[in-house]
């Protein structure tokens, strides 16, 4: 079984920003799977399911990014699911926009979620699907970068990006993060692009 846990921020407030693109695929995955994600326990929304006839537990933790390791720890020791069959998808600074990359443990590279989730688990041997958001402009803070809302030309890239993310999940639920690695890690020609 998988524990696979998108990472966002709950509310109205912060429901298209960039720093809910964790969020925002999970919930396409979900639809993509016919999972409902609306039962709650330890401050998430989850759902059971099954992604290539392997049984997961689809994530939405409710605790506010910076605290995501409270949920997501919970939800590995109630269920007894070891560490390296968590997935978490979680948006990236230090990628160019559309870009994602499979990770196979690492460190948090400043992200409040990884970092909660590492602390909790006291270990870095998880999956990540890291995606893309781009470095702000000058002038703007990271901070405040994440949690605007996705341009309009970002809003049009959305859905084949998340669409991606999910290709990538299924590859590492069916054969494994090698595969999904060489799969995704990819660096693009400019003539693919």
């Amino acid at each position: 079984m998988y524990l696979i846990s998108g990472l966002g921020n709950p509310g109205q407030n912060y429901l298209n920003t960039r720093h809910n693109l964790g969020f925002l695929t999970l919930k396409a995955l979900a639809r993509r799977h016919n999972i409902s994600t609306e039962k709650r326990k330890f401050e998430s929304r989850y759902g059971l399911g099954e992604i290539l006839r392997e049984k997961v537990i689809l994530l939405t933790p409710l605790t506010y990014m910076n605290r995501s390791g409270l949920a997501v720890g919970s939800f590995l020791r109630y269920f007894r699911i070891p560490p390296d069959c968590l997935i978490v998808i979680h948006d990236d600074l230090d990628l160019p926009w559309t870009r994602i990359r499979i990770a196979e443990g690492g460190g948090a590279a400043g992200h409040k979620g990884i970092l909660s989730i590492i602390d909790q688990l006291q270990t870095r041997d998880f999956y990540r699907i890291r995606m893309g958001i781009g470095h702000p402009q000058e002038k703007i803070p990271p901070e405040s970068y994440v949690l605007e809302p996705f341009s309009a030309e970002e809003r049009k890239e959305l859905q084949p990006l998340t669409t991606q993310a999910c290709e990538a999940i299924e590859v590492i639920i069916e054969q494994g993060i090698s595969a999904a690695m060489n799969r995704f890690n990819v660096r693009k020609s400019k003539t693919e692009i």
